[in-house]
């Protein structure tokens, strides 16, 4: 039992490292409805810049700089179809079945993942 306990724990714990973060969130929603993805960030909180990476290459798609209110979106991929909120939350809109992956989040705050989530948009 000890040991069972402590491989669980030691697997957890390398996990959190690989990843940043306690978890990968699962999020499901159909074609062509929107989600967003929380940020973990407030209004309140210091981090300047937030940073959206889409992927398994972690192409950069979306960023905003909180200083200035300032928002790109670098990624021809979701061109028109994405929304940053001030707290860095991002929306997809108009979701496809491609859009289906990993999202991660990371901003100046910390040097870690904020948080990480896999997207599955199911067809009609």
């Amino acid at each position: 039992m000890f040991v069972m306990i402590t491989f669980f724990f030691l697997f957890s714990w390398s996990l959190a490292g690989v990843f940043g973060v306690d978890e990968v969130k699962s999020v499901s929603v159909t074609e062509g409805e929107s989600v967003t993805l929380n940020s973990g960030e407030t209004e309140t909180q210091t981090a300047d810049l937030i940073m959206w990476s889409f992927g398994q290459n972690n192409s950069l798609i979306a960023k905003i700089n909180r200083q200035n209110n300032k928002r790109e979106f670098p990624n021809e991929r979701f061109r028109d179809r994405l929304k940053l909120d001030q707290t860095g939350s991002l929306t997809v809109t108009n979701t496809r079945t491609t859009d289906s992956g990993l999202y991660t989040v990371r901003s100046t705050r910390s040097v870690t993942l904020r948080n990480t989530f896999n997207l599955t948009i199911y067809g009609e």
